[in-house]
């Protein structure tokens, strides 16, 4: 009977070896996964904030070149009508060609 106790004893005692054992493992198994998934998670939004910078750095540049196009369309639209305006007369087109005609110089 003492044998029997201390061989169930001893089987308790592997036996729990054992799952303490399995759960260290399970648990390193998990905190592996969990490492791995944040790196993961970590290297995907650094690739989201990058193509977010790359968008934001393109519509930049389209939003300055559209910008840049409709002010030279106003600075031509404004010189057409002080052009027109101050070369709306007879007289004032005359006085214009005598004041370019003065400045230029015969060589």
């Amino acid at each position: 009977m003492q044998a029997l106790k201390a061989e169930n004893d001893q089987i308790l005692k592997e036996a729990r070896a054992e799952r303490d054992q399995i759960l260290k493992e399970a648990k390193e198994a998990a905190n592996g996964m969990v490492e791995d998934a944040k790196g993961k998670a970590k290297d995907e939004a650094a690739k989201i904030v990058e193509a977010a910078r790359q968008t934001i750095n393109s519509e930049k540049a389209a939003a300055m070149a559209e910008l840049k196009n409709h002010v030279s369309s106003l600075s031509l639209e404004i010189a057409e009508k002080v052009v027109r305006q101050e070369l709306s007369s007879d007289d004032k087109q005359k006085a214009l060609a005598a004041q370019l005609a003065g400045e230029i110089k015969m060589n």
